[in-house]
């Protein structure tokens, strides 16, 4: 699809504002326990919610943009060949139904949809909205990023104060990575654990979390929120030094952060730990 063009941001919001209310908003605090399932465990869960807004979100979505392909969560679980999408030509969506499916399912709010557009391995844009506070947050590569339409430009953390981040549990890491992890709390940052990334990226992006760690690297957990944040003025990088890869194959864990400075700070950190 040479010069394929990205799809007016408005339209893609409209897609995604529709999903959550179709899909999402209707089973919030409304679920039975047939509505719930595991997948790979009881930390890892997936819901009617999960399953239609996916299948919604791919519909409206590839019909939105004719030839492009989608990588989903509940997708890529089915048919763990799907996430080579990534690797290939076409347009990718990358859609996370409910990221955040345990909140979602405790009955509070702090859940999210993201979805993002890639080719090549680059984000060209990202959409994070979170339908039970009705905030959107949007990013164009190269032109900046919005949360309900105001710029988004946190600057750097104030000078003096320990950082704040969240992070994977270190339950759920290898010893390495959990070690690296650790030494952020043992650095005196103040930590907290991931219930959402994505609404921890947009936490980073308005300056209400100063960097997030991290020792997964699905795409559709990340794409949408690493744009954010580096349009926001961020950046990210793995323990390698190299920005993180939406393809995979990074060194973990990694970070993003509130500044390029911030970003190297954490990093080094986790080397140490």
């Amino acid at each position: 699809m040479p010069g394929f063009r990205v799809p007016a941001s408005g339209a893609v919001e409209a897609v995604v504002r529709a999903a959550a209310a179709a899909e999402i908003m209707p089973r919030y605090r409304q679920l039975s326990a047939d509505d719930i399932s595991e997948k790979n465990g009881p930390h890892d869960l997936v819901t009617v919610a999960d399953r239609g807004a996916e299948a919604y979100l791919t519909r409206e979505l590839t019909a939105l943009l004719p030839g492009s392909a989608v990588v989903g969560e509940e997708t890529v679980h089915a048919d763990p060949a799907a996430y080579d999408a990534l690797e290939g030509d076409a347009p990718v969506w990358i859609v996370d139904p409910v990221d955040g499916t345990r909140v979602f399912v405790s009955g509070r709010p702090d859940f999210c949809t993201l979805v993002s557009l890639a080719r090549y391995g680059e984000v060209l844009a990202s959409w994070t909205y979170a339908p039970a506070t009705d905030r959107m947050a949007v990013a164009v590569r190269g032109r900046g990023a919005t949360l309900d339409g105001a710029a988004l430009r946190p600057g750097p953390p104030e000078p003096g104060r320990q950082l704040r981040v969240s992070m994977s549990h270190p339950d759920y890491t290898s010893p390495g990575q959990k070690r690296a992890l650790l030494g952020l709390e043992r650095s005196g940052a103040t930590t907290r654990g991931s219930g959402s990334a994505g609404l921890d990226y947009l936490a980073v992006a308005t300056g209400g979390l100063d960097a997030v760690a991290y020792s997964w690297e699905y795409a559709w957990d990340h794409a949408a929120g690493l744009l954010l944040v580096t349009e926001a003025g961020g950046a990210h990088l793995t323990l390698s030094g190299e920005p993180y890869r939406i393809t995979g194959g990074n060194a973990l864990p990694f970070t993003a952060a509130r500044t390029e400075a911030t970003a190297r700070h954490v990093r080094r950190i986790l080397l140490g730990g």
